[in-house]
């Protein structure tokens, strides 16, 4: 400390000023008379940039705060003094300001446009706040529920893992659940895996632990309105179905949902494994929804004791949450061989009855979510007269994947591993189990003998130019075909809306041609009364996906039976002094996710055993709390640089000319400062703000304020 004041000094005598602020720009925020003196004194040799003058009076002031009796401090003060002639007009101060960490700021307009958000506190619904929130919260703007992922994040690392459940399943209906098998893709966004920055925050694993800690007892949700009077009917009680029954019964509908199988929950148990997805914890979370008033029929099939048509004349309004059931068939030469079946098929009935007819040599093809099942799954089914290694053989159970032949299943795919479409750590999966992954390969034909498969047919590929879907289109290599031992074919290549039950009444209004919804994606059909929620208007997707729709079909549902719009998306923005983060929380390791051994892997053991209470809180504190927002006042701004020569990130404090902004008021973008002269204002670029907090530190006039932005949904009424 000594030794760096002391060559600062140097610099100063020597003239090198530049290099003297810099070199004291390492101490951090100035504390002490001599700092600030040599700080005072840098900036008025340097003056050569718009506030060097008076950055060089606050910092004499400062000196002489702390005891400085150098006659240069007050020189320097003095020098500020002006003779300017008479103003001949008032001045008019903004009627509010940003302030620093410290000050309160009041529920009112913005007072400038380069303000980050409309309001300076309170709830905020213009453009601008929006865009705020989709681009500086991106894995919340990325979960299709948004999800308040660094609200629930913050409160398991405060232990607070009862608010963190509560949270989740404010959001997304079934935290328990996507805490084991969401789709995570929050985590491809998460401002922690940016480059250089280091790998996601776990958002996934975390959800668990808020419900393994503090979603052990029933939680019910309040309701937002008292009961309407109004009848919805939901079919289909998978994730969507019930995602919007329950939403819909916070409304206070009275909601009815039609499940065709014996138990409700979908793809959740028909089509997830047990060994990813404990049966108890599903039925847990749907009791939550029952718990709200939803009454759930299950073995109720419509289109068979009831039609559609007649539903809909005893109901306010129907949505349809029927799933994607319609296989996607390979149309492919021996079709109709005995063997082949579709993953889902295989999936329910494994799943429901704990076993089913497997062959010796099982091949799947497809590369996403049900491909990974089928195949993990199908390893379970083997032969049981596998050697143990002798010193496991104790602690192996007898259905253990241990005991089954490694050579029995294997999965294709006919693109690279890179546009396989599984959720981070299942393909690695696949090979600790000791389950083959052969990419670059499509089917061309089945091959038979006496009416049942015995071999299957592909061609390597080469990948061409992206598809619809984005990813490459893989293309075949002439000449490459091979031909590979197969007795039972599992196709995990999709699946569709089936509209079949729709009786014709409705059906030529409802349904196009090809079995496809005439409204496509969208939560109204073209029949007022009647919307569709998650897969069966999407398409196939994830569950996170079905339940972020499905709570869009429910708002859309509420405003058709109210005629207004009862419910409104806004920014609340709070005042908060720090964000109880330190830069030591970003160097944290990615915690892993701890398993159990291959001896005791089964059909219905969990393999995943989730993380310990402290680990979670490990883990929670990697995240950047990117709710918080940091701004510069412009007002108290003195232009002294110490904000930018702290920054951590490049483009996270900019030197700004010119803002440009849409007709909106949203940020279009900006001009950068050539030369000191034409710095209009020293601007915090959100978008690239890891929320360290060094600016803050490093302002030696309080200037940068901390507050907190969080999406919320409130009653309008």
């Amino acid at each position: 400390m000594t030794q760096l004041l002391n060559d600062a000094q140097g610099l100063v005598d020597a003239g090198q000023y530049e290099k003297a602020v810099s070199l004291l720009c390492r101490l951090g925020p100035p504390e002490g008379a001599r700092i600030c003196e040599l700080i005072a004194k840098a900036y008025q040799g340097r003056n050569l940039a718009r506030g060097d003058v008076y950055t060089a009076k606050v910092f004499a002031e400062q000196a002489l705060s702390y005891g400085s009796t150098d006659p240069t401090m007050q020189t320097i003060i003095d020098a500020m003094k002006r003779s300017d002639s008479e103003i001949k007009r008032p001045l008019v101060n903004p009627p509010c300001k940003m302030g620093g960490p410290k000050d309160k700021r009041p529920d009112a307009d913005a007072p400038y446009s380069f303000i980050a958000l409309s309001k300076l506190n309170g709830k905020a619904d213009a453009p601008k706040d929006f865009q705020w929130l989709e681009k500086n919260i991106p894995c919340q703007a990325a979960c299709p529920a948004s999800t308040d992922i660094p609200g629930y994040l913050d409160a398991i690392y405060r232990g607070e893992h009862e608010k963190a459940y509560r949270i989740n399943l404010e959001d997304n209906v079934f935290p328990a659940v996507l805490g084991r098998v969401c789709a995570r893709p929050c985590e491809a966004a998460c401002r922690h895996g940016w480059e250089g920055l280091g790998e996601p925050v776990a958002i996934c694993f975390s959800k668990r632990s808020a419900a393994d800690f503090g979603g052990q007892d029933s939680v019910v949700l309040e309701k937002w309105f008292e009961p309407s009077g109004k009848i919805v009917a939901v079919i289909g009680g998978g994730p969507a179905g019930l995602a919007t029954a329950r939403q819909l019964a916070l409304l206070g509908h009275s909601v009815t949902v039609y499940e065709k199988h014996n138990q409700p929950g979908g793809m959740m148990n028909q089509g997830i494994p047990e060994f990813r997805l404990p049966r108890d914890i599903i039925a847990k979370e749907i009791d939550q929804i029952r718990a709200l008033g939803v009454e759930i029929v299950c073995n109720a099939e419509i289109g068979k004791a009831i039609s559609l048509s007649e539903l809909t004349a005893q109901n306010d309004a129907v949505v349809l949450a029927a799933g994607t059931l319609r296989p996607n068939l390979l149309d492919l030469p021996g079709k109709e061989l005995k063997g082949i079946r579709h993953g889902l098929e295989f999936l329910l009935e494994v799943n429901e009855t704990g076993a089913t007819e497997i062959g010796e040599h099982v091949v799947v093809i497809g590369g996403g979510f049900t491909a990974m099942d089928c195949a993990r799954t199908a390893r379970r089914l083997g032969a049981t007269t596998v050697q143990v290694e002798e010193e496991l053989a104790d602690q192996t159970a007898s259905d253990s994947i241990l005991r089954m032949p490694k050579g029995k299943v294997k999965v294709w795919y006919r693109r690279s591993v890179d546009e396989m479409l599984v959720t981070p750590g299942e393909i690695e999966e696949l090979g600790h189990e000791h389950i083959p992954l052969e990419t670059m390969v499509s089917p061309k034909a089945y091959i038979g003998e006496n009416g049942r498969v015995t071999a299957m047919q592909f061609v390597r590929t080469k990948l061409g130019e992206p598809d619809a879907s984005g990813r490459r289109r893989p293309v075949d290599i002439p000449g490459s075909e091979f031909e590979i031992q197969a007795d039972s074919i599992l196709l995990a290549t999709g699946q569709f809306p089936d509209t079949a039950w729709i009786d014709d009444v409705l059906k030529k209004e409802l349904v196009e041609e090809d079995g496809w919804l005439k409204s496509g994606t969208a939560c109204a059909t073209v029949r007022d009364q009647i919307f569709a929620a998650g897969d069966f208007a999407t398409g196939a997707s994830s569950l996170i996906q079905a339940i972020g729709h499905a709570k869009e079909c429910a708002r859309n549902v509420d405003q058709f039976l109210m005629g207004k719009e009862r419910l409104k998306d806004v920014a609340v923005i709070e005042d908060v002094e720090e964000t109880g983060r330190i830069r030591e929380m970003d160097a944290v390791d990615l915690q892993p996710m701890p398993a159990i051994h291959l001896a005791r892997r089964n059909l219905t053991a969990e393999v995943e055993t989730g993380f310990e209470a402290p680990t979670s809180a490990d883990e929670a504190q990697r995240c950047y709390q990117c709710h918080y927002k940091f701004e510069i006042d412009s007002d108290k701004c003195i232009y002294c640089d110490w904000c930018v020569k702290a920054k951590p990130r490049p483009d996270c404090i900019l030197k700004i000319k010119k803002l440009k902004h849409n007709p909106d008021g949203t940020v279009a973008g900006w001009e950068i400062a050539g030369k000191q002269d034409d710095v209009n204002l020293i601007w915090i670029n959100q978008d690239d703000c890891i929320r360290c907090g060094a600016c803050v530190d490093a302002c030696p006039v309080d200037a940068i304020s901390i507050q907190k932005v969080s999406l919320k949904t409130i009653v309008t009424e």
